[in-house]
């Protein structure tokens, strides 16, 4: 996660010793308002989140993987 400013209550450790943001039991980002679908740390998002581009192949897989 390098220099991103991220509440550390919703990072964790990856298998090898990264910081990501956690996850939920169901496999959500643990920053996503699952009322509104909306990110509640958008202003301190990663860099990550920043970059994705929303729609693209890898958000419409993603989304197929966990409705």
């Amino acid at each position: 996660m390098g220099d991103d400013n991220i509440p550390p209550a919703m990072t964790e450790r990856d298998r090898w010793g990264g910081w990501i943001m956690a996850r939920l039991d169901d496999g959500w980002c643990s920053a996503l308002d699952r009322r509104t679908l909306l990110c509640t740390i958008y202003s301190r998002r990663p860099m990550i989140c920043r970059e994705y581009q929303a729609g693209d192949s890898d958000c419409i897989e993603e989304r197929r993987i966990h409705n």
